[in-house]
């Protein structure tokens, strides 16, 4: 079998094996994440955009080496002795617990540019979370080879996840 392009050299071959073993759970997992900041961030201090978008980013960050420990020490850790390269893995493997966090901040950090005040400013970014928790769980599906029919059921599942979170923030109303 003759191959008609030539094989990605290097760096290049390595950047399209990691994309072709990509794993979006941690980025569904830290749009909900985000999405939670969002709801307890109702009582934030003198400059609360500021605060909301350091917070979700440094909540992403805590969390993805909260993974990246619990990956390493943990599960992985009986298979494997930990060294530099495995640590670089699990690094890049859990990397989407923060890139999740970036969408939801960038809306808090433009939401003046929107006319919003703080309280819109917080729906808006709510609303960017739950829309890239829908994002990434299609993104997840698609990668995996699933069906149409079965993406949809994973982005009407995790909609009804954000819608609930939502709900969340309307019974705490803040």
């Amino acid at each position: 079998m003759s191959r008609t392009t030539p094989a990605p050299a290097g760096r290049g071959k390595r950047r399209a094996e990691r994309r072709a073993r990509a794993d979006y759970t941690g980025g569904v997992y830290g749009s909900m994440l985000a999405a939670s900041v969002v709801i307890g961030a109702g009582s934030l201090g003198s400059f609360p955009r500021a605060e909301l978008v350091l917070l979700l980013l440094l909540t992403g960050v805590v969390f993805w080496i909260a993974h990246v420990h619990a990956q390493v020490f943990g599960a992985r850790l009986a298979q494997q002795a930990p060294d530099r390269r495995l640590v670089m893995h699990v690094c890049r493997e859990e990397w989407p617990i923060v890139k999740a966090a970036v969408p939801p901040a960038a809306a808090v950090a433009v939401s003046p540019l929107l006319g919003l005040d703080v309280r819109g400013a917080l729906w808006l970014a709510l609303c960017v979370a739950v829309v890239g928790q829908v994002g990434w769980s299609v993104a997840a599906a698609r990668h995996a080879g699933a069906s149409p029919r079965l993406m949809a059921v994973t982005a009407s599942v995790n909609l009804l996840l954000g819608l609930l979170i939502i709900a969340v923030k309307i019974v705490l109303k803040h």
